[in-house]
């Protein structure tokens, strides 16, 4: 199966000389004089770089061959982050590279997409939101601010956000894990 560049849109996931990307940004450009094109920003799904690429009007792209998998976190050693399929009780690992920006919110038995090409792991989506302990901030002291101020506080896997200036330590948050960002305190 194939794509052509009618199909485009932001998100899509596309199959280029055997690497999987997704379309961040794309533009379909008419010029005067000359066909038609679309001028893309691919992210690659492997390496997370991105890169800018032009096609003509109504070339095809590959399907690549994605798949993604519920899995829960188990553990991280010297080798890589170690993950378990819930109904199959297989194992999978991933070196950092592959697990990227998810590495600070990965906790022990959280449950995360993996994301597999032609059969191998490649990366992991964090759930969108996530209620994490604070283990270290600074306490705050009345009458700071007049409205609202945040200060840093350190999770418990590790991370550190601003959250405002009531949380304490112990104190477990909502955490928004795209925009690394406070979002409410957990009663």
């Amino acid at each position: 199966m194939q794509y052509s560049t009618a199909d485009f849109r932001k998100g899509l996931k596309i199959e280029i000389s055997g690497e999987p990307f997704v379309i961040v940004d794309f533009l379909h450009v008419k010029p005067g004089k000359g066909g038609a094109f679309v001028r893309t920003k691919l992210k690659s799904l492997i390496s997370g770089n991105v890169i800018d690429r032009t096609f003509r009007s109504g070339e095809k792209v590959d399907v690549p061959d994605l798949e993604e998998k519920s899995m829960v976190y188990l553990y991280k050693d010297d080798t890589g982050y170690y993950f378990m399929d819930n109904e199959t009780y297989e194992q999978v690992s991933m070196d950092e590279t592959h697990v990227q920006d998810a590495v600070g919110y990965l906790k022990e038995n959280t449950e995360v997409q993996v994301l597999f090409h032609n059969k191998a792991p490649i990366g992991i989506e964090l759930p969108l939101f996530m209620e994490l302990k604070v283990t270290e901030t600074v306490p705050g002291v009345k009458g700071n601010t007049a409205s609202g101020g945040t200060k840093p506080a350190t999770l418990e896997t590790g991370t550190t956000i601003q959250v405002p200036l009531f949380i304490n330590e112990g104190d477990v948050i909502k955490v928004d894990t795209r925009s690394n960002s406070y979002i409410e305190r957990v009663a």
